[in-house]
């Protein structure tokens, strides 16, 4: 590794925990009730919203309710969505004159965005107004967010309290997710990258003559707002099709670094969110360490893969060309790979470079990290709850082994939640490799391969894990503007999505029921090293187990054929 690119991998990392640690701290203050310093400005806008919305502030919910009202803000943020892209043409803010999309891109993209996937089968600034844009990409982006945010503070609430029927309240949990923590940081994210030079606009686009005397049609808009909570509430949408690859989107090394960091912010943050709520700073670090841990570890055969570059290109004797191939020359190699690994981590999805053209070995990681449930950090809210499902399963197979009862946080883990969290893990898996199975198989599917052989399948793969991961980065060589990958990868969104926050939901119901035992001579400690080897060693071992056979016929496969000299 270069000293440069190491430089700026730590940099990166520290400048994430200074950041994360208050963020967290201020987080769990929001949830627990506590005094913040944003009280006397939000307080009264939230008790407005309250009074408006006729919603009991005081008035907890149990997991059922709670999940209903999830379900329900959902199902009517998909519709509304649909009906706004639908009617786009009739309404204002629509300067180049844009008309409704596809029936079934329609679909695709209202449960992407409601499902914080926010995976794109049209092009941005082609297709949607500006109005869309703001009301209904931009809004999504926050309200998926925070439904996140609720659904893990849920569970902490459930796994702290005893003897309890309630979990919270789903929609003051919402509210104060997206007045408290994503508004506040994304008019300070939209100003920074305002400042170095992303664009915030309602103009008609521009037309210029460039000096080769052609005509070019500029594309504006209302950006940095979009990208600000882009980043930070993990949702990866871009105004443009070539995401925070384009100048307007993602301009200056700063910019990049920026974007990179909104990324993993509230994520970071949250492990420590936990630690605090629990009255437990340890159970929050073992947390993110383990991430961190993994993290690294595909950050670093990514990175090194892409150093390495492909010999197939190197033999063509054009300098670079080997490691530059599918990237930006003003971000280079450490950060788009960092970049990558940073999004594939996250439920986020924004690209600074093309993931199809990476080497086979270098897009092994983000699959991975996609198929592994998003876990390393994982999107707002949702990876906390991800790993907190493999924390599950690692104090259960640690208590088979040493001849216990299984107890996390001084709680039994039973049959019930273990039923739940087996569920969890095994619905987006199911997700992927069943569609991915079928795609592969019939003319719908494999009609869409521009690339044949091992790399073909990995496009495949990649789309299914990006959307039943709610990622919403892809391969883009597959051609998914087709009716089959819309309706399909909507409904891979949406089991991904619901198919593991009802099991967690049903979980945090379960334990705040139980009491609390005393930690004994017996118990096994969750804070320290050994279980943090243990988390990560049962995390990485499930992925292996489930996936494999894919990885094994698509990334691996085509790596060693082009080590051989084979090219398709």
């Amino acid at each position: 590794m270069k000293g440069a690119d190491l430089s700026q991998i730590l940099f990166y990392i520290v400048v994430l925990i200074i950041l994360a640690i208050p963020l967290g701290r201020y987080m769990a203050k929001v949830f627990e009730g506590d005094k913040t310093f944003m009280d006397k400005a939000i307080g009264p806008l939230e008790r407005l919203i309250y009074h408006i919305c006729g919603i009991d502030a005081a008035q907890e919910m149990n997991w059922r309710e709670y999940a209903l009202s999830l379900l329900t803000f959902n199902l009517f943020g998909i519709i509304l969505l649909f009906l706004l892209q639908l009617l786009q043409g009739h309404l204002p803010f629509d300067p180049q004159g844009f008309g409704a999309p596809h029936l079934t891109t329609a679909i695709n993209t209202a449960v992407s965005f409601v499902t914080n996937t926010n995976w794109q089968s049209y092009a941005g600034e082609s297709s949607l107004s500006y109005l869309t844009q703001m009301a209904g990409m931009t809004v999504q982006n926050f309200v998926s967010a925070a439904t996140g945010i609720a659904v893990v503070v849920a569970l902490i609430r459930g796994l702290s309290r005893r003897q309890a029927n309630s979990i919270g309240n789903f929609w003051v949990d919402l509210t104060r997710s997206v007045l408290w923590i994503l508004l506040p940081l994304s008019v300070v994210g939209a100003v920074l990258l305002a400042s170095q030079g992303v664009i915030q606009n309602l103009s008609p686009y521009l037309t210029v003559h460039t000096l080769q005397g052609a005509n070019q049609t500029l594309a504006m808009g209302p950006v940095a707002s979009q990208e600000a909570i882009k980043e930070l509430g993990t949702n990866g949408g871009g105004f443009f099709n070539a995401n925070s690859a384009h100048p307007f989107e993602n301009p200056t090394p700063f910019s990049n670094f920026l974007e990179m960091l909104f990324i993993l912010l509230i994520p970071a943050g949250l492990t420590f969110s936990y630690g605090k709520m629990l009255k437990d700073v340890k159970q929050g670090r073992v947390l993110f360490v383990t991430m961190l841990v993994l993290f690294l570890l595909m950050l670093g055969t990514t990175y090194g893969s892409e150093l390495a570059g492909n010999p197939q290109i190197s033999k063509l004797g054009i300098i670079g060309s080997s490691v530059m191939e599918g990237k930006e020359v003003r971000f280079g190699v450490v950060n788009s790979a960092l970049f990558a690994t940073v999004t594939t981590a996250t439920s986020c999805g924004a690209v600074n470079a093309m993931h199809d053209s990476l080497t086979p070995l270098g897009g092994l990681p983000p699959l991975l990290q996609m198929m592994l449930g998003e876990v390393v950090f994982g999107g707002v809210g949702t990876g906390l709850y991800s790993i907190l499902i493999f924390v599950i399963l690692t104090v259960f197979i640690v208590g088979l082994m040493v001849g216990r009862t299984p107890e996390y946080l001084g709680k039994k883990i039973e049959g019930f939640e273990m039923k739940m969290a087996i569920l969890a893990v095994l619905i987006p898996s199911a997700s992927i490799l069943l569609g991915s199975a079928l795609a592969s198989v019939i003319p719908a599917g494999t009609s869409s391969i521009a690339n044949p052989g091992p790399h073909g399948l990995s496009e495949i793969i990649y789309a299914f894990a990006s959307s039943s991961a709610n990622n919403g980065s892809a391969f883009a060589g597959l051609n998914v503007s087709t009716p089959f990958y819309n309706l399909a990868l909507a409904l891979a969104m949406l089991v991904g999505r619901f198919g593991v926050i009802l099991p967690v939901l049903a979980i945090a119901g379960s334990m705040a029921h139980k009491k609390i035992a005393t930690a004994g001579a017996g118990t096994f400690a969750t804070t320290g090293g050994l279980f943090s080897g243990l988390l990560a060693g049962v995390i990485l071992i499930v992925g292996a187990l489930t996936f494999f056979p894919a990885l094994a016929l698509g990334p691996i496969v085509e790596q060693l054929l082009m080590w051989s000299g084979k090219a398709f």
